[in-house]
Formats: C-alpha cells, sequence, structure tokens
C-alpha cells in the first residue's frame, strides 16, 4: 500500500531533475543557468518589462537571427500567427543570452556557443509558448482599449452633438411636442377609466315592473 505514494515522489524528483537540467548547464564549474527567469532576483523593473515584452529588438535583428534558431524552417511558407510567435522566440534567445552573458561575465565565447545549442534544443518550445501567451494577452489588452476609446469616443460625440446651437433648437419642439403627446395621452387614458366605472341598470329599457295590489 505505500508503493503508490514512493512511485509519485520518484516520478516528481525525476520531471523535476528533467527540468533542472533542461534549465542549466555545467560550465567551467558553474552551474549556468538557461532559463532567463531564473535571474529575476537580479532583475529592476526595466529588464523585467525588457525581458516579459515581445518587441523590444528591432526587426532587422530579429530577422537577422532566424536562420541561426530556426535553420529547418522555411519562414516564406509559414503563417502570420506562426511567424510573429517565432519571431518572439528568436527574440527570448537574444535577450536571454544577453542576460546569461551580463550575469557570468566569465564565460567565452565557446562556453556561450554551447550554452546557445543547448537553449536552442530546450528551451525552444517553451519560448513559443511564453510568446503566444504573451501575444495573446496583448491582443486581448489592446482589443479592450479599442472597446473603451469607442465607447469614450461616441459619448464624447453625443455630448458635442448635444452642445451645438441647433441641436438645441431642434430639440425644443421636439420636447414640447413629446410633452403635448404624453399629457394627451395620459388625459385619454383617464378618460377611458372614467367610462369604465360606470355601471349600466340591470332592468332591460323594454320591461315595466307590474304593481303589487
Amino acid at each position: 500500500m505505500t508503493a503508490a505514494p514512493s512511485a509519485t515522489s520518484s516520478e516528481q524528483d525525476l520531471q523535476l531533475q528533467r527540468r533542472l537540467q533542461d534549465d542549466s548547464i555545467q560550465l567551467a564549474g558553474k552551474t549556468i543557468y538557461l532559463n532567463p527567469f531564473l535571474y529575476w532576483r537580479r532583475f529592476d523593473a526595466n529588464t523585467d518589462r525588457w525581458l516579459r515584452e515581445p518587441g523590444q529588438l528591432d526587426e532587422e535583428q530579429i530577422s537577422a537571427n532566424r536562420r541561426r534558431f530556426y535553420p529547418e524552417l522555411a519562414w516564406d511558407l509559414i503563417d502570420d500567427e506562426e511567424r510573429a510567435i517565432k519571431d518572439g522566440a528568436v527574440e527570448m534567445f537574444l535577450k536571454s543570452l544577453e542576460l546569461i552573458s551580463t550575469f557570468n561575465p566569465e564565460l567565452t565565447a565557446g562556453h556561450l556557443l554551447e550554452v546557445e545549442r543547448k537553449m536552442a534544443v530546450t528551451k525552444k518550445r517553451a519560448f513559443e509558448r511564453w510568446v503566444a501567451r504573451s501575444l495573446k494577452r496583448r491582443e486581448q489588452a489592446e482589443a479592450k482599449a479599442r472597446r473603451r476609446f469607442d465607447r469614450e469616443r461616441t459619448l464624447r460625440s453625443w455630448l458635442e452633438w448635444g452642445a451645438l446651437d441647433v441641436t438645441r433648437q431642434a430639440l425644443v419642439p421636439a420636447a414640447a411636442a413629446l410633452v403635448l403627446a404624453v399629457g394627451a395621452g395620459w388625459w385619454w387614458g383617464s378618460q377611458q377609466n372614467c367610462r369604465a366605472v360606470i355601471v349600466n341598470p340591470g332592468v332591460s329599457p323594454g320591461l315595466t315592473a307590474t304593481p303589487r295590489p
């Protein structure tokens, strides 16, 4: 009965070890983290925003490094959505390498090449998933901002229209006609209620009462 918890614990340990192996590499007797977010304790707010938000590097720099990280990909044959995700992943590679070299200045060019090779194998899918989520959040935020702007623009247009002299001159007769229509409707309804409360006598007009002896 105790084998199941032990097996579960062993499986979790293996997953943790696998994740640590994907997120790090041993170079020059030191553990180098490949996951850029593992350096977050050493970030300032600007660096954190620079890393997390796609589109911080110029397009020429990204397009020049496409083949570097995706040598197998035919860029002309993919759709715009996939291209945006792949470009975002290229940007994440470049940012991560810059952070790694900044926080590990002792690494040589050969060491950085080893880091890049392992990152291309272990971090590509993770970077693509991160970029896809970031782009989706940005799209949702932009759609929300557009809806708010449209509401504000509509309200502002109505206020500006209502402030025009021509509009006020046109609304005065319309408001007067509306008041008269409401008053007439109320008067007609009250007359109908008065007629409804009048009850006809129960004796038919053609019958006469017979006097008693």
